[in-house]
Formats: C-alpha cells, structure tokens, sequence
C-alpha cells in the first residue's frame, strides 16, 4: 500500500513538471500583433556574415543556427523573433527593441522540461530598459533563477544578439 502511494506521488510530479514544456505557445503572428498594434511593420532581414557571425558566435558561446535573422519595424521599434537553445531544446524568444534598449520580451515557446520560470512577468521585466555597454554585456543586472540557469542564459544571450545587431542597423 505504501510503495503505490510513494509511485501515485511520483508519477503526479513528473506529468506536473511536464506539463510546462510545450503548453504555452503564443504564436509570432499574436505577438508582431501585440507590438504593432495600429499598423503594419515592415520587415527586413540581417545577414550573419563576416564580422556579425563573428560576434554572433562570441555572443551566443556557438556559431548561430542560420545566416540571417528576420525582424519587423516600424518607427523606432523593431521586434525579433529567435531560438536559442536551453539545454537540449529550443525556447523562442521574442523581443522588442525601441532606440537602443529593450522594451518588451517574451517567451513565445518553451520546450524544455526545466526553466520555465523565465517567461513569467517577474523574470521578464527585469529586461525592460536594458542596453548593451560597449563589451557588448548587458548595462544591467538580470537576477538569474534558481535550476534554470541555462535557460536564463538563453534569454540574456538572445537579448545581447538583438540589442547588438538592433545597434548595428542604425550605424
């Protein structure tokens, strides 16, 4: 009786850590929508190439997946859609740059089964208003969470590639 307790408990945790994995998908077309919501942005694309996949690549600590990142404007706000893996398994990100500095970011897609505390609100605001310095780190500090630690990293790497390449469109 007691060893099917002690099963009944496990099993319940394990479809409970699970269920945070892929559940909650907000779609690219609901999130460009939520950024521009009175007009329709434009859209371009950045090639990494030479010198951007070079810095790409001492961002992100590994060659990026693919040679251009998409993005859609208007005025001075761009938003960029990219994966990045956690630990095994992609998370996408988007993000909103207005000037030089973040406005908004969200997680889109989680996939992993750890660290998906980090598209709640009170991990994500902390990255309103953050920049880059000129090492190319973040100007400000990101508390990090405890067991999603790649995870963070993910979202700390995405935010340095997108501030950095958003900085290299207005130079």
């Amino acid at each position: 009786m007691r060893f099917s307790g002690v099963m009944l408990i496990a099993a319940l945790l394990l479809s409970y850590s699970s269920t945070f994995a892929s559940d909650d998908f907000i779609a690219p077309e609901i999130f460009l929508q939520s950024v521009f919501p009175q007009e329709e942005p434009e859209t371009a694309t950045v090639w990494l190439t030479g010198e951007k996949q070079e810095i790409a690549t001492d961002i992100l600590g590994h060659k990026p997946d693919s040679l251009r990142l998409r993005y859609w404007y208007a005025g001075d706000k761009k938003a960029w859609i990219v994966d990045e893996i956690g630990k095994t398994e992609p998370i996408t990100i988007g993000v909103v740059i207005e000037g030089n500095a973040i406005a908004d970011i969200q997680v889109l897609a989680f996939r992993e089964s750890r660290g998906w505390e980090i598209k709640h609100d009170f991990f994500t605001r902390q990255f309103q208003g953050i920049g880059l310095n000129g090492r190319r780190q973040l100007d400000g500090v990101i508390d990090g969470i405890s067991g999603a630690t790649l995870s963070v990293r993910a979202m700390n790497n995405v935010s340095r590639l997108v501030l950095y390449l958003s900085q290299s469109l207005d130079s």
